[in-house]
């Protein structure tokens, strides 16, 4: 018989984490109550109110996530939107609007979108603020500067 046949069942607390596997691919909804780690490739809409999404390195999600944790190494084209903190790591890229009330992207992380800092999953004084006052955009654009001809006076 094998130990993980036997294995009790405390050994899964609370915190435990499924994985979803880089070979495999899921098209539709995931929802859940327990911290998810994503090597595989996502559509659709991944759901975990109270708990921690990882999207490994291997990740390729097209999907729209709600979680209270979101930390990304791999590749999300959709909105994020945490109760606690996004984190983009230094080869993850994300496409897409934030909504969280921390945000940490490393040096060399891809992100195109707009950030909103909502803090109404935290206790904060300054609530009666209005929402724009507590939205970052951070798309930006570079725009060359055009050359400047030399002209001559004839």
């Amino acid at each position: 018989m094998s130990t993980d046949a036997i294995r009790p069942l405390t050994s899964t607390t609370d915190r435990s984490t499924a994985r979803l596997g880089a070979s495999l691919h899921v098209n539709g909804e995931i929802s859940g109550n327990e911290d998810l780690h994503i090597d595989g490739s996502v559509e659709g809409l991944v759901q975990l109110e109270d708990r921690k999404l990882t999207v490994g390195a291997s990740a390729k999600l097209t999907a729209d996530v709600v979680a209270r944790e979101v930390v990304v190494y791999g590749s999300v084209k959709g909105n994020l939107r945490a109760r606690d903190r996004i984190e983009i790591k230094k080869d993850g890229s994300v496409i897409g609007d934030l909504t969280t009330a921390r945000i940490m992207i490393e040096d060399g992380a891809y992100f195109k979108g707009s950030i909103e800092i909502d803090r109404t999953g935290e206790k904060d004084k300054d609530l009666d603020r209005p929402s724009y006052a507590r939205v970052a955009t951070a798309t930006h654009s570079v725009t060359p500067h055009p050359q400047k001809t030399p002209t001559t006076n004839s």
